[in-house]
């Protein structure tokens, strides 16, 4: 019988060590395969910040986008910004979201920690 996908299957559960990674066959805890690095996003040195409130329900939010930090970084920095602005906002996939319209605040701050802003959008 021939599988859909070769290195899919195989021991999935071992007495010895308990759940198995199907592709390496380590423990799910010492599984290597899984865990990829962290990649920086590589953008042309400007950190991009605009406004949005599209797909969310007419809320506005401020997004910064570009920072090419790793993501311990990313998530202080997200943490510094929301308290700059006083309010509350998240860090999803490589970009920070400020609640709130606070494009100009956002981009003093981050102009003052050495990076090159440039608004984006309207």
């Amino acid at each position: 019988m021939k599988h859909k996908h070769p290195g899919s299957g195989g021991l999935v559960y071992s007495t010895e060590t308990g759940r198995t990674c199907p592709v390496c066959r380590q423990a799910v805890g010492a599984c290597q395969c899984r865990k990829a690095p962290s990649s920086v996003p590589l953008g042309d040195g400007r950190v991009r910040v605009s406004r949005e409130s599209q797909g969310r329900g007419g809320k506005v939010v401020t997004v910064v986008r570009g920072l090419a930090l790793d993501a311990d970084a990313l998530l202080a920095l997200g943490r510094q910004l929301k308290a700059a602005c006083g309010t509350g906002g998240t860090v999803k996939d490589g970009a920070v979201e400020v609640q709130g319209d606070h494009v100009e605040r956002v981009m003093v701050v981050l102009a003052g920690l050495g990076h090159q802003v440039k608004r984006s959008g309207g």
